[in-house]
């Protein structure tokens, strides 16, 4: 909306924004030795620390003070970070809130709101049998006022290596005009891939699946092109024959596939 197009509310702006962001990293281990040291970088990698200055990042760019943090690095693995957060000193709000483009990285703050909270939960994990390991974290972001959570997307993307990444927005309730007209969104949406930069979507397969009548917004993306030599733990793939190679890629392809699908496929040789 442009100033002249901003409708006057009644009392405070009511409408609930959450978005998920679901991002998942795949690695090769072939023994138990190169899994224990994958789950131990992801675990020095994305530990409490740097999964709570990555929340307090989005809560700058979403002009928000941070009330409260609750954080914990679990035994064996994973993490998570609890951010409770209000209103930031930001009064005037941007138009640019309203419009579909990608959010800004984290050199300015941008909008306000009010009662709010963002949560990070982390999830490193292998197969039994197959040699592949994977690192999942969830992240959830809820405001209450008139800012889009959506403009923190782009810097959440940035902040995660990410094979596979599920998105979802959601505006729920109500807030009302001065006349008592109920308002059941603020703001223009067609897909959450306005939000995503042109440079990242063009690295990605894209899915979208949308109930505009109900405010409901989902996007999954895939990793089109990966070079092994980013997959391989403690080894590059020149030391690896052609055929297993082509195994390896087979097994990532396939876990590519099952996450991004949400379906289990019997794996077999591919022709390509």
């Amino acid at each position: 909306m442009t100033s002249e197009k901003r409708i006057t509310l009644h009392e405070f702006n009511n409408l609930t924004k959450s978005l998920s962001f679901n991002m998942y990293d795949i690695c090769y281990t072939k023994t138990k030795e190169e899994r224990e040291s994958y789950i131990d970088y992801i675990d020095e990698q994305y530990n409490a620390d740097r999964l709570t200055k990555i929340l307090k990042n989005v809560a700058d760019l979403i002009g928000a003070h941070v009330l409260n943090v609750a954080k914990q690095d679990y035994v064996p693995q994973g993490a998570s970070v609890t951010v409770l957060v209000s209103e930031g000193p930001v009064v005037e709000v941007p138009t640019e809130s309203y419009e579909e483009s990608p959010g800004p990285l984290p050199d300015s703050v941008v909008c306000q709101l009010d009662k709010s909270h963002i949560t990070v939960h982390t999830y490193p994990e292998y197969h039994p049998v197959e040699g592949i390991s994977t690192f999942r974290a969830d992240i959830d972001v809820s405001t209450c006022g008139e800012i889009s959570p959506l403009k923190a997307l782009n810097y959440l993307i940035h902040s995660f290596e990410t094979d596979i990444m599920t998105m979802d927005y959601r505006v729920r309730g109500f807030t009302r005009d001065i006349n008592g007209n109920k308002l059941f969104i603020d703001h223009d949406i067609n897909s959450i891939q306005n939000y995503i930069p042109n440079d990242v979507k063009s690295l990605y397969d894209m899915i979208d699946v949308n109930i505009y009548q109900e405010n409901i917004f989902h996007t999954k993306c895939r990793l089109k092109e990966f070079d092994l030599n980013n997959y391989l733990f403690g080894y590059s793939k020149d030391k690896l024959s052609d055929e297993e190679r082509y195994e390896i890629t087979n097994k990532l392809t396939n876990e590519m596939d099952e996450i991004f699908y949400g379906k289990n496929i019997n794996f077999g040789h591919r022709e390509d």
